[in-house]
């Protein structure tokens, strides 16, 4: 990490360094002044909830605890920004093989790139709707050996997101025909039976909801709006931790840690701890509401078991 003028740079340190901070924060307020809340709290520090991580870290979590009641990340840095609607995705690989060969003597034998390279097009064509939001991008691309020579192998990643899991589904549907539709043309082309497809599921996330009016989002809401002042709060979907919990029907939102920052998942993320405070005192704020204080309020939050 690097420090100049009051900016913090470093990889991954607003996403999400800044929500361990904040966590790390929380526990150490609840010990030193020695609160005790009606319900228990756990706190997490999970891992593998970027790219093909996959969530890992909050699947082991509640699948190794049953009795979850509610539940809350801290990602990102807004802290009127809300997030209580899990943008679900499903992530592939695919991998084009055929016969290879020499670019000249053998001509006329089909090849992986090309196969890629007609799906790519068929999928560059697809359209989805704004509402709910649904979106797709081939990532990455690679393949072949040299210039000069037919491709035997060639990769490419995929990734869909929506809102709607219906949605998610008819586009997975949608452009997987269009992946096998661009091997059969590219075989057709060169009369051969020889490009095949393996297509592989890399990266699973549930989409999911919670309501505006559940006692957990109001909790964040009212905590939010004592804190800042602020005329309203921004609902907002996105894929965090909080994705796994809300498709199992526990109730769930994503809160901010608090300043500001930028650049994220380069390295030339920047951090700037400007009101930072406030993203703690927010979560603290919420999870006192939620859970309660002895002798002080009752919990908010509804127990599920």
């Amino acid at each position: 990490m690097k420090e100049k003028d009051g900016v913090y740079l470093a990889p991954g340190i607003g996403d999400d360094a800044r929500g361990l901070a904040a966590l790390l924060s929380l526990m150490q307020t609840l010990n030193t002044q020695q609160i005790a809340t009606v319900g228990d709290i756990m706190f997490v520090a999970s891992v593998g909830e970027e790219e093909l991580g996959n969530l890992r870290g909050v699947k082991a979590l509640f699948r190794d605890n049953k009795d979850i009641d509610g539940f809350i990340s801290i990602d990102g840095l807004g802290v009127t920004r809300i997030v209580n609607q899990g943008t679900g995705s499903h992530r592939y690989e695919m991998i084009f093989k055929g016969p290879g060969g020499h670019s000249f003597q053998e001509f006329g034998l089909p090849s992986a790139t090309h196969a890629l390279g007609r799906a790519v097009a068929k999928i560059s064509e697809l359209q989805t709707p704004a509402d709910p939001k649904t979106t797709f991008t081939v990532g990455t691309v690679s393949g072949g050996t040299s210039v000069n020579a037919i491709a035997a192998e060639a990769r490419m990643t995929i990734d869909m997101r929506s809102n709607s899991t219906e949605e998610l589904l008819k586009l997975e549907a949608r452009l997987l025909d269009q992946v096998k539709d661009a091997v059969g043309e590219e075989n057709k082309r060169w009369g051969s039976d020889k490009i095949t497809v393996e297509i592989k599921l890399i990266g699973d996330r549930p989409a999911g909801v919670v309501a505006e009016g559940s006692p957990l989002v109001q909790a964040t809401v009212r905590a939010v709006t004592a804190l800042t002042r602020a005329p309203h709060v921004t609902f907002a979907g996105s894929s965090t931790d909080s994705n796994l919990a809300m498709s199992l029907g526990i109730p769930a939102v994503t809160i901010g840690g608090g300043g500001q920052g930028g650049n994220w998942h380069s390295r030339n993320e920047w951090y700037k701890p400007v009101d930072a405070y406030i993203g703690p005192q927010n979560a603290l704020l919420t999870m006192l509401v939620l859970t309660g204080v002895e002798g002080v309020t009752k919990p908010v939050l509804p127990a599920r078991h």
